[in-house]
């Protein structure tokens, strides 16, 4: 029996990959974006799968449908798929669908350059310049951050003690500075990334309790945030973001700079209305920014807001077919 075809702008942003999936949405039960990721995780994840995973995708593929919006003032809604699974937040791929789908038509604002966004961590308003056909940025004013944890020591098994903090930018992160047992970002390679980050992340999950004081459906920790020197001019800081089984984020991470600023502030490093220039593991750079402080629960949090650029790659159709013994993705690990 075919499963169904999807029609699907692939796009990246500052090096991430974003697939912008344009047809076969399920129709998903929920007041909210937040109750129809939980519909789509229980009844539709196969799709997912069969999009993200090989042989169709890859272990850094991410993407996202477009929905109509879930609340009167919203003009769209975006849920998120990813081979880690269908995240709360996703700040890179905020940045692709908002640019591939503006600029394939896909969605026109009421106000140009102004937009108004459901997601399942709650509502975010969007700023975009457009030039002609082609979006040359976009900001995103995210969701409150906090810092969760901080200043945790941690027993790595192989490694040795690592003190970290946990930081929620719409996603739980470890965060690890340079120290005796981590010599920072650009000393360990990608394979030692790829290595320790399960194993940090794991461990962090086991000993930390991270739940989101107003939606307990966001909980544990899903990424691992790793900091070091810069390569590109202008930068304030740089990372790598592991995330899934064995991706690293070519990106910036969005979500992930968000953290970073909660953590930032929190340790009393940067103020409100500060910038910082985040750079990624290939030197691509977002520009995060501490617009105001708020509260999440009893934590004292930001409202951060992060801008950045993304392309059009190509355009594709996907055919899925449960005749194929891999119709559903499979990943190497």
């Amino acid at each position: 029996m075919l499963k169904g075809t999807f029609f699907c702008v692939d796009a990246h942003t500052c090096g991430n990959p974003v697939r912008l999936v344009t047809s076969g949405h399920p129709n998903l039960k929920g007041r909210n974006m937040s109750e129809k990721r939980q519909d789509f995780l229980n009844h539709y994840d196969w799709i997912r799968k069969a999009l993200m995973f090989e042989p169709r995708g890859h272990d850094m593929m991410s993407g996202a449908f477009l929905y109509p919006p879930c609340s009167d003032n919203a003009d769209a809604s975006i849920l998120f798929i990813e081979t880690s699974g269908c995240l709360p937040m996703c700040g890179h791929g905020t940045i692709g669908t908002i640019t591939a789908a503006i600029e394939s038509g896909l969605l026109t604002a009421r106000e140009p350059g102004k937009l108004t966004i459901d997601v399942p961590a709650g509502q975010i308003n969007i700023e975009y310049q457009q030039t002609g056909e082609k979006v040359d940025w976009v900001k995103i004013y995210n969701v409150p951050a906090y810092l969760a944890h901080r200043d945790v020591i941690l027993d790595i098994p192989g490694l040795g003690p690592l003190k970290v903090d946990v930081s929620y930018g719409g996603n739980y992160y470890v965060i690890v500075e340079p120290q005796t047992n981590f010599p920072g970002l650009r000393q360990w390679t990608a394979a030692d990334i790829l290595r320790w980050s399960p194993v940090v992340r794991q461990i962090a999950d086991e000993q930390l309790s991270c739940v989101h004081p107003d939606d307990p459906t966001v909980n544990g920790i899903s990424h691992v945030l790793w900091t070091g020197n810069t390569i590109s001019e202008g930068s304030d800081g740089a990372n790598a973001v592991f995330y899934g089984e064995k991706a690293i984020d070519r990106s910036p991470c969005g979500t992930g700079t968000s953290a970073r600023l909660a953590q930032l502030y929190a340790k009393g490093q940067l103020e409100v209305g500060a910038q910082y220039t985040h750079e990624s593991i290939i030197g691509s750079q977002f520009i995060g920014r501490i617009e105001a402080a708020t509260t999440v629960g009893d934590n004292k949090g930001i409202m951060p807001s992060i801008q950045g650029w993304a392309r059009i790659t190509g355009k594709n159709a996907i055919t899925v077919d449960d005749s194929d013994p891999y119709a559903f993705g499979f990943q190497v690990v």
